[in-house]
């Protein structure tokens, strides 16, 4: 049913089903369709995250399709901004930022129209560029997640497709599925939608910075270096004579199984996440 690639990292290359993030499009809009027919919450909040989540599934779809190239994929999310941008309007959203130590920044309007669509690009594009290793791109999305609803006012709208896609982390991490672009894709928007949805800006910049960092090594090497990064594996283990990327950061000189290089960054982004909550609660 699904098409199969193979596994890079393990002996062998074994083929694997590719693109299974398509399952938690369809699961998780039907949630959220089902949660604003009941009115719960009280608010439009179920059918914008429902509309962003199937713009990131279709963009993910496109891109395994037809292998899109990253000047389309960095600003195709902005189409995703438009309903989150209604939303913020009618409900009146904060427009400010309030960053300790350095006091609270007015954005006014400038929020709804440059903000949000930033929120929306950046997120979704830095969540696409960390993978490529079983689990890494669908536990650490996770973690964040969790991490926004522990302070979120409408947790409920991610309940279950939350848990529907810690399902497919756990095959994802046995090696058993790969969620696709579509899922990364997806993740990547749901995080970027729940976040301006909850009103949780700077709790997001800060659980995102793992994100941020990785693809900042990513786009500056292609730019000045011309090299993209990449990983050595020598049967067992992954290493790297670069530093290009969060992965072969970690990995530079340094040789890892799989597992341990996905634990290590879901480590990195679980402490980001718990400062950002913390913050938040401060």
């Amino acid at each position: 049913m699904f098409p199969k690639v193979p596994d890079q990292h393990k002996v062998g290359q074994p083929l694997i089903p590719n693109g299974l993030g398509v399952l938690y499009v369809l699961f998780t809009t039907v949630y959220l369709f089902i949660l604003y027919f009941l009115k719960i919450p009280n608010t439009s909040a179920p059918f914008t995250l429902a509309a962003c989540v199937l713009f990131g599934g279709f963009m993910g779809l496109l891109d395994d399709w037809m292998d899109l190239k990253w000047r389309y994929k960095a600003f195709m999310p902005l189409i995703a901004a438009l309903p989150l941008i209604y939303f913020a309007q009618q409900a009146n959203a904060r427009t400010a930022i309030a960053i300790p130590f350095v006091g609270t920044i007015q954005f006014g309007q400038l929020y709804f129209f440059v903000i949000i669509p930033l929120i929306v690009m950046v997120v979704t594009n830095t969540v696409n560029q960390l993978g490529g290793l079983n689990g890494l791109e669908t536990i650490c999305p996770a973690i964040v997640i969790m991490g926004l609803m522990v302070i979120s006012p409408v947790a409920i709208i991610m309940v279950a497709p939350l848990i529907f896609w810690l399902i497919l982390a756990y095959f994802n991490f046995k090696g058993k599925i790969f969620v696709g672009n579509s899922g990364s894709f997806a993740i990547g928007i749901t995080i970027a939608s729940f976040a301006v949805i909850s009103d949780l800006k700077l709790s997001l910049l800060i659980a995102i910075l793992p994100y941020i960092f990785n693809s900042s090594l990513v786009l500056l090497t292609i730019f000045f270096v011309r090299k993209k990064a990449k990983v050595s594996f020598d049967g067992n283990k992954l290493s790297a004579d670069h530093r290009r990327s969060l992965i072969t950061t970690i990995t530079y000189h340094r040789p890892l199984t799989e597992k341990q290089v996905v634990t290590i960054i879901a480590l990195i982004v679980a402490l980001f996440t718990v400062v950002a909550v913390i913050t938040e609660l401060i």
